[in-house]
């Protein structure tokens, strides 16, 4: 069955290598591989790397980041957006996205480097020690990056941000579940370690009831303490003012 194609025929760049346009694509129903990266592999580039990241928006635990490089025959159902897709099938996808991959990585920067660079920065810092990390892997110096959204450069290669990227891109689209799937897990069991914040349903973001929990608990080790919520007066408060956390509580 032939692949389908994206195109990057008079696809305007800027000065930084950002993709301006991308056409609006669906992901293959039977797994082979979209998005931009065909028409790399079609002149002639041999390594394309797809990089997202997962974690940027909660109130506690790491931003992850995920980079992964494929075959051009790569045959993987049901990638797409981390988010668009149940928890069970990203469970399924990230072992078989690992196994298929000519090489991957996951990387983290944690709450305090969160907390130290800003969320910007300490994703771009976790995401080009991923992309890195891949090319290193696959001996290669200069790898076309297709990263999701509007990461700043991450000095490893040839970058096209791509608003929307996972869904857009087969290769973004599988480093947002690796990044995704590898986060979920340890919010799992940062639960166990730190009970009544209901990491494990909520995952560390600013639901109403993890905001509550802090407001009752204090603030845990891996919660981003230059992060802000509303006070029980409904000023906004510095994470980093509240109490610490006690396990006998």
């Amino acid at each position: 069955m032939p692949r389908k194609r994206s195109t990057l025929a008079d696809t305007p760049l800027t000065d930084q290598g950002q993709l301006a346009v991308v056409r609006s694509l669906k992901a293959n129903r039977d797994g082979a591989i979209f998005g931009p990266e065909l028409d790399f592999w079609d002149s002639g580039e041999t390594v394309v790397i797809g990089a997202d990241e997962a974690g940027r928006g909660p109130l506690a635990g790491p931003v992850v980041t995920g980079a992964v490089a494929f075959k051009p025959e790569t045959l993987i159902p049901g990638i797409n957006d981390s988010k668009q897709l149940s928890a069970s099938r990203r469970e399924a996808a990230f072992d078989v996205i690992k196994q298929h991959a000519l090489a991957w990585s996951i990387q983290e920067s944690d709450a305090a480097a969160i907390d130290e660079h800003n969320i910007l920065e300490a994703t771009r810092l976790a995401m080009r020690a991923a992309v890195r990390d891949v090319a290193k892997q696959l001996d290669c110096a200069n790898p076309v990056l297709l990263v999701d959204g509007r990461i700043p450069p991450l000095e490893s290669g040839r970058q096209y941000n791509i608003v929307k990227g996972d869904s857009l891109s087969f290769s973004i689209g599988a480093a947002s579940i690796l990044a995704k799937v590898h986060r979920d897990r340890l919010m799992h069991d940062y639960d166990a370690k730190y009970p009544g914040y209901g990491f494990a349903q909520h995952k560390g973001y600013p639901t109403l009831d993890h905001r509550l929990a802090v407001l009752q608990l204090g603030r845990c080790p891996i919660h981003r303490l230059t992060f802000t919520i509303a006070s029980r007066n409904g000023d906004r408060i510095s994470i980093g003012a509240l109490p610490e956390w006690s396990a006998d509580e």
